[in-house]
């Protein structure tokens, strides 16, 4: 069986990545939704170069944390609805190395094109250029930390009434440290600060994420079947 685990894990990736090439509306849609949030803030706050360029680090952050949100409901809730689920239940992976693989579908499919979309985000709210790479790697950290909070937090409410309601309630305040480091690196980053210890604050709450939130979310699926 050990050596069937990384085949099985491979398994559901390919899976998961199948359907959302053939939905693609999900993807694209949080895409989307991340560059046409982050224009509306020059609207409302005005043309200001300063002023926009003060507020990138914080603008990208948030749209990024609200667009990777949106496909969360539908991560284990699918499964669960045509039985599926149970189906991978029973190849006898541990539930928490499943939360795992679509956890990392996820990011795949949602957390990297947040990641791609990000520099022309930056760009049009006049971030400086010297400031792309810390803003590629805090958003490389924080959109995994958002998948895996995220895929924890679906696993919780699965099967729940109004499930999709309470799920923004349980991922926003967790992943608020994300927000607050990520944005820290990167306004350090724009006005010549150092920016490494809010990076590696942000690797060490991925580093507690990576067996944390896979094992809670492997209860909640098994919660949520029985």
């Amino acid at each position: 069986m050990t050596f069937r685990i990384p085949s099985l894990i491979m398994a559901i990736l390919e899976r998961d990545l199948r359907l959302a090439l053939r939905h693609g509306a999900d993807t694209l849609g949080a895409v989307l939704f991340f560059i046409l949030a982050g224009a509306l803030f020059p609207l409302a706050l005005g043309p200001s170069p300063e002023l926009l360029r003060r507020m990138a680090p914080g603008i990208v952050w948030v749209c990024a944390l609200l667009a990777a949100l949106l496909p969360l409901d539908r991560l284990f809730g699918s499964e669960l609805e045509d039985g599926s689920l149970d189906q991978l239940l029973m190849t006898g992976l541990p539930p928490s190395l499943i939360a795992l693989a679509k956890m990392l579908a996820h990011w795949l499919t949602t957390g990297l094109p947040l990641l791609l979309a990000a520099g022309p985000l930056a760009i049009m709210l006049g971030m400086p250029t010297p400031s792309m790479p810390v803003l590629l790697i805090g958003l490389l950290l924080g959109t995994l930390i958002l998948s895996l909070i995220g895929g924890m937090a679906a696993s919780v409410v699965l099967g729940a009434r109004r499930g999709g309601v309470l799920l923004p309630l349980l991922v926003l305040p967790l992943t608020t440290p994300a927000l607050i480091f990520g944005a820290a690196a990167l306004d350090a980053a724009q006005t010549g600060l150092s920016w490494g210890p809010d990076l590696e604050l942000l690797g060490a709450f991925l580093a507690a994420a990576i067996p944390l939130c896979p094992l809670a979310a492997g209860a909640g699926l098994r919660a949520a079947v029985e």
